[in-house]
């Protein structure tokens, strides 16, 4: 019955708002860079118009006279309310590479999460330990076996792709709340020159030469991380690759909460509080609660880039995860009945994670992978 289920993509087009136009065949990040002049400060304007021209499109479908509904999920729906239809699987896999938000910006981002939840209790929120942002999707809607296929193509590349973000690294600033019909994320802009609040980030373990500055931004390493997974001869196969950088804080599950029109004027109003609070308080406030590098991280320094910094000091994300996983899974890991066997090494600063197999029920089957004999480790987690 999974496969009669109208997915959430399907009724919300993310278009590219940012008015580049990507031609068929091209890395479509190297073709924003050019159009951007390869200059951190236009990629950031780019970034920012899209992300406020879509909140002021999704603000006006929410007050529209004519709203109709919300863009429930009904694959999550039926995931979190099995009493709908108790022998459901969710039949779509997918393949993506993960950036792990470090504790600070999930602190934040569970900070939002709180002050959305009391405006709209029963909005579905992203488990802490689940919360990402997706560097590169490879593919999607694709069985297990087409999964496990593709991840053995790729597999000699992982460990250098998984390393790349610690040897070129991106800052992220400026979060704010972006949202639509049938989700809402925080989002971040790639940084263009904004004074670092927090010390220099460390060596790396190896002393090799780091990429690094605003002028390396993170849609450059979206480009690299593209060009490197399809060297492998794996076609990408991404729904879409907008200039967006954020992390899904929920989704709606129910009209409950947007069932009249003040109701919906409501909810977009503390929308536009928050985002509000943010840029007072997030985005250049050196010594606030929630202060990181502008309100942002760097991805790819040492240590789950908490290494030698305080609250107010710069943020790093040093874990990506390739991931092969169910969409619509999310927060599914603790309502199964199993014992996930996870192994991992430090290697580098980072972590590498693989889904390698299902199970006949949908969950999925924890395995370890030993890659080059480098102690690092592949195991399996779901994704989104």
């Amino acid at each position: 019955m999974g496969s009669q289920l109208v997915s959430t993509d399907a009724k919300n087009k993310l278009e590219d708002l940012s008015g580049i136009t990507i031609l068929p065949g091209q890395n479509p990040y190297d073709a924003f860079i050019k159009a951007c002049n390869d200059n951190p400060a236009e990629i950031q304007a780019l970034y920012h118009a899209h992300r406020t021209k879509r909140n002021e499109q999704q603000k006006q479908k929410f007050i529209a006279t004519d709203f109709k509904e919300l863009i429930i999920d009904p694959f999550l729906l039926r995931l979190e309310n099995p009493e709908m239809e108790p022998s459901f699987q969710d039949p779509r896999n997918c393949l993506v590479f993960w950036a792990r938000p470090p504790d600070h910006i999930v602190r934040l981002a569970a900070h939002v999460q709180a002050l959305l939840k009391k405006a709209a209790p029963s909005v579905w929120l992203m488990p802490q330990h689940r919360m990402h942002l997706t560097a590169l999707e490879v593919t999607h809607s694709k069985t297990p076996e087409e999964i496990t296929a593709l991840t053995d193509i790729m597999r000699s590349a992982i460990p250098y792709i998984a390393d790349y973000t610690y040897s070129h690294r991106s800052r992220l600033v400026k979060p704010m709340i972006s949202y639509d019909l049938s989700a809402f994320a925080i989002s971040f802009l790639p940084a263009a020159g904004e004074p670092p609040l927090g010390p220099p980030p460390a060596l790396t373990a190896t002393q090799k030469a780091v990429i690094e500055g605003d002028s390396y931004t993170y849609h450059h390493l979206r480009r690299d991380v593209f060009d490197l997974a399809q060297s492998t001869g794996v076609p990408i196969e991404s729904r879409y690759q907008v200039p967006s950088a954020h992390i899904t804080l929920g989704r709606y599950l129910t009209e409950k909460d947007h069932e009249t029109p003040e109701a919906r004027a409501k909810w977009v109003a503390i929308i536009d509080e928050i985002n509000a609070w943010l840029e007072k308080e997030v985005w250049d406030l050196k010594d606030g609660e929630w202060v990181g590098e502008r309100g942002g991280w760097m991805r790819g320094t040492d240590n789950c880039g908490m290494e030698g910094e305080g609250r107010s000091g710069s943020v790093r994300v040093s874990e990506t995860e390739i991931e092969a996983g169910q969409p619509g899974r999310l927060g599914m890991l603790q309502q199964r009945s199993f014992r996930p066997q996870i192994h991992s090494w430090r290697h580098s600063g980072m972590r590498a994670r693989l889904i390698d197999k299902f199970d006949t029920l949908g969950t999925f089957i924890e395995r370890a992978n030993r890659v080059n004999h480098d102690k690092r480790f592949f195991v399996t987690q779901l994704c989104d």
